[in-house]
Parts: structure tokens; sequence; C-alpha cells
């Protein structure tokens, strides 16, 4: 039935794009809210729709950044100039129908009969439009209003609130060198990158962790193992604060759509600073960058409490006090004077012709072509549904399916082929930790995109995280809030009576004697927890406990088959000879 209908929608759009018309959808998917006929009457139905990104319309209406939609005269009145917010390729914007006649209140009286309690709408191409607080004439109401509720009556009925996305194709990422991509597994496990020489990459990004570190919020420089038995250390070397913010899972990063990266999207493809890129390196990012992923391989080994150590433990610690890039020139000499090392990478790169021609940009491209390279999974058995397999998902997996592409809403963030929409949205998690504070906070806190972008609009909004293996990824949540998918699920469906029930064992918090008092200091603080409460991009939704199960099953049935077993994996050893973490 799924597939039947997505096809029916998929004709129905283009044939009224072919005959000068084409549908608009709401943001709960292909319909617009029931609301009564009598409303619609009188022209005061609102609704959040979204204009397909195919649309070939014309005049233009301003869109976030600028970019433009283009819209003609129709029987839509325009409430809102700008957005109410995006998602992925599509716009939303706010509108309402026009007035309509009794013909149309008696189709939507029909549908409603038969238990369609939607009415589509649409946009009439021709170049009679109805203006705001005009009437359409009967005829031509009645002809654009009547074949849209009628069709987009049969179409959205049994439909996914949204549509399912596109298969993940290998073309869809960014395809890297065989012979970088080895490099750059031994310098993923390779602690020679950190200023002690003691943590690696994959201490908090390890394959058996499904590319994460288990924890809330990691242990990093200082710190003695791996996973949930890593300990913070002991003597002069102990970890003076936890990782403010839970390790991110690096699943499907070199997918060519992904442009922003980090919980708060400090770094994003941009030419702000004609490097290619926006980010805390500001101008003084390298050139020759491969892809985001390999920028970002960057920022670990300046961070203190990441890799890089106390200024007065090492050079490289040192060296970010004085200026950020000349901390990746003493990287590189480390790598470069390990003989295996310089062979490999003169073998790899045409413009490496001995030792002293490797530098930094030849690191990190070695680094993002494994991370592209080794977590690169569409291959699990929604995929396999996607691809045309009806039997891939059993019946609980399904009925998840269709709560998470329609009621439950979902889908309204975590769309596309890499289920994200790439926004940042407020969820009104707690708050604990040491927080990513800002220069000038007079608190601990985390205010998330703010922090980037100085927008006060963006306080405690963090990236939409992509899902595909988001069942080996927990905990979940930009702090690591909840330890279970089930809890994250539950908090979604209400963020606000989660927010007041959330305990702290819902975290994943290896013991810290010494930052016991001020672990959950901001928690506590209840002017802070007022700002957070004030702040929530999604609503309340009502699902019972057979139904929340359902959606956790599905969110199982993401988790890839052989894509998880490692292309590459764990190596035995690494060139510097130090300990590789596992």
């Amino acid at each position: 039935m799924g597939f039947l209908n997505l096809l029916v929608r998929h004709l129905f759009h283009h044939f009224l794009k072919g005959n000068g018309r084409i549908r608009i959808a709401s943001d709960r998917g292909k319909c617009v809210p029931h609301v009564g006929a009598h409303e619609i009457g009188r022209g005061h139905a609102p609704a959040d729709f979204v204009v397909p990104a195919d649309a070939a319309l014309s005049a233009g209406v301003a869109l976030e950044r600028g970019a433009q939609v283009p819209l003609k005269s129709t029987d839509v009145i325009t409430l809102h100039p700008q957005p109410k917010r995006v998602h992925h390729a599509n716009q939303f914007f706010g509108f309402r129908i026009a007035a309509v006649g009794s013909g149309q209140k008696l189709l939507h009286r029909f549908g409603v009969l038969f238990g369609i309690h939607v009415i589509p709408a649409g946009l009439d191409l021709g170049q009679n439009g109805c203006g705001a607080g005009q009437k359409c004439s009967k005829n031509k109401a009645f002809h654009s209003f009547s074949l849209i509720a009628v069709l987009g009556a049969l179409t959205c009925a049994p439909a996914y609130g949204s549509p399912l996305p596109q298969p993940l194709q290998e073309d869809d990422f960014i395809q890297f060198d065989p012979r970088q991509a080895k490099i750059g597994q031994l310098l993923f496990f390779d602690p020679i990158l950190s200023g002690n020489r003691n943590i690696a990459c994959a201490t908090c990004h390890h394959p058996e962790l499904g590319s994460g570190d288990g924890l809330s919020l990691g242990i990093g420089e200082g710190g003695d193992g791996l996973g949930r038995e890593r300990t913070p250390g002991t003597g002069d070397s102990r970890i003076v604060k936890r990782i403010p913010r839970n390790a991110p899972a690096l699943w499907n990063l070199a997918a060519k759509e992904i442009d922003i990266l980090f919980h708060d999207g400090r770094l994003s493809v941009s030419d702000i600073y004609e490097t290619g890129f926006d980010s805390p390196a500001q101008e003084w990012l390298p050139g020759g960058l491969n892809s985001i992923l390999a920028a970002q391989a960057l920022f670990p080994m300046t961070a203190e409490f990441e890799m890089a150590g106390n200024p007065k433990e090492n050079q490289i610690a040192g060296a970010v006090y004085d200026r950020i890039d000349n901390v990746w020139p003493i990287v590189a000499k480390r790598v470069r004077i390990i003989p295996e090392y310089a062979e490999m990478f003169i073998a790899a790169y045409d413009d490496v012709d001995q030792p002293l021609d490797i530098n930094i940009t030849h690191i990190v491209n070695a680094l993002a072509a494994f991370e592209g390279t080794e977590f690169k999974s569409y291959d699990s058995p929604f995929d396999a549904y996607l691809n045309g397999d009806e039997t891939a998902l059993n019946a609980e997996q399904k009925a998840g399916m269709d709560l998470f592409y329609g009621k439950a809403m979902c889908s309204s963030c975590h769309a596309g082929p890499l289920m994200t929409d790439q926004k940042f949205h407020a969820l009104m998690l707690p708050h604990f930790g040491p927080g990513k504070t800002r220069q000038w906070d007079p608190i601990v806190r985390d205010v998330g995109r703010m922090g980037a972008s100085d927008r006060l609009e963006d306080a405690y909004r963090f990236r939409t995280p992509a899902l595909r293996n988001v069942a080996l990824t927990a905990p979940y949540g930009h702090n690591g809030a909840y330890d279970s998918l089930e809890g994250m699920v539950r908090h979604h469906m209400d963020p606000r009576g989660a927010f007041a029930a959330w305990e702290k064992d819902n975290a994943v918090l290896p013991e810290v004697p010494w930052l016991a008092k001020v672990d959950f200091l901001a928690f506590s603080d209840t002017r802070e927890r007022a700002r957070l409460a004030s702040r929530t991009d999604i609503e309340r939704i009502e699902l019972d406990d057979a139904e929340v199960a359902q959606i956790v099953a599905f969110l199982h049935a993401l988790t890839g088959t052989e894509s998880i077993k490692g292309r590459l994996g764990v190596p035995d050893s690494v060139p510097s000879g130090l300990e590789v973490p596992e």
C-alpha cells in the first residue's frame, strides 16, 4: 500500500505541474490539517505549508539567508513573508486558504464523512489569481479546489505524514583514495596526534562503541581506559573537567549532503573567510582540505581537554595560546619523522616527494578518508525496505515507520536520506556538566547554536543528528541526557514533562569525586532551568506505550548489517609504537 500510495502522489504532483497547478503541503505531510468548513469559508484556516523545492513558479518570496522560492498569484493568501522554519530542501511558510464557496465546503464534508480529516491545498498558476481578502470566482475556485480536493483526498488518506526518503547510494558519498584511508586508519588510532601522546581519535570515537565513547560526557586528555570503563586519571595528570558535550557519532559524515558539523554548527561549508569553511580557525584554516570531515579533524588536536592537554605539559598545548594554526605544523612534524608514515604519504599523495612535504592538510585528509570509508552505512533493514524489499521490516518496525513519518512527526526534523535536516532545534534537554560557556557567560551553561551564531533566537538549539545506526550510539542528546532510545523518544513526545521529571541516573557519567559538586550545579540553578524550559521547538504528542515501542523498533531497523563490521577495522599496532586504544 505504501509504495502504491507514494507512486500515486508522485504522478498526481507531476500531473498538476503539467496542467498549470501544483499541490502544496503542510508541515505534517502532504495534507493541510483538518479544519472546519466554516473556517475555510471565511478564509481563516491557518496552517504551515511546504512548497516543493522543484516547483516551477515565478515571483520571489524572501527566505532564510536570502534564498528565494518563486510564487505566482494563487488560490492561497500569504500571511508571513519570512518562513517559520526550514525543512531540508523544502521551505515552510504561513498561509491561509482563500475564501471559497459552498461547493468546496460540500467536498470537504464529503471527505470528512469518509474519514479523510484533511484538506489538500493547491496552487493555481494561471494568470488570474485571488488576492488577499478577495473571493475567487466560483468557476475558477471550484475548478482548482475541487480537482485537488478529490484527488488529494485519495492520495492523502492512507499516506505517511511525510514521504519516505530516497535510498542512499554510493554516489551520495565522497569517494576517497584507499591508500590515504589506510594512513588515516593508523593515525585515527595513534596517540601521536595528542599533546601528551596519551589519547587518540579512536578513544572517543571507537568502532566498537558505535563510533562514540558510550559516555554522556567524555573523559578526555588525562583519562585511562576506553568506553564506560574509562577512569579520570590520578595525580597531577588527572582530568580537570569532563568534555562539555557528548561525542557525536561519525556515521555517514562523508555524505556529499553534509555541510555543517558539531552540535552547535560552528563548522560549516562557507566562503566567508575564503578558505571554503566558516570555522573557529577563521582565516587561519589550512587550504587543500578534501571535505568538511577533514576540516573537523583539525580541532580536537587544539582542544585542551580533548587532545592538546595543559599548556604547561607540552609544546602543542602551549602553541594553541599563541594562535590556533601554530599547533598543526608541530603535529605534522611528529608524524613525518616516523619513517613508516613518511613512506606511506609519499606513495599516497602526488604532491609529497619527501618527508618534509608532509603537512597537516595531508594528515587530516587521510583521517577524513578513513572516517568516510569506515563509517559509511546504508545497508540497514530500512535501507533494504527503501530499495524495494517489503519483507525487510517486521510488522512492529513497519508500524514504527508509519508513526515516524506520520503521527509522531519525527521526520519533521529527521528528514531526507540521512534522516537529518541539518538544522538546529531546542528540545528542552536538562543541562549538566561543565557547559560550553562563552567568554562572558556569568554562569556555567550551554546555549547551543547561539554560541556560534550570536543570535538570541538560536539559544539552546542544537543540530539534528543523523539516525543511521542510532541504536549503537547511546547515550543520546547533545549532552547524552538519556542512555536509552526509549528515554529519548519519550522526551521528544513530551519535552516539558520529561524535562521536569528527568533524573540524574539517566546520564552515564563515570565517577569523578573531585567534580561531584559541580557536575549538576547548573541543573539545580532555578533561573537557568527557567530559561531552558522557555525554549522548545517541538510540542507534546500523545503516544501510548505500544506506539513508543514501535518507534524504538523502527530505530533499531536503522542499524547496518555488513557496514558496521568495519572495513579496515582496528589496527594491531601503529607506526609510532604507542598503545592502540582498545
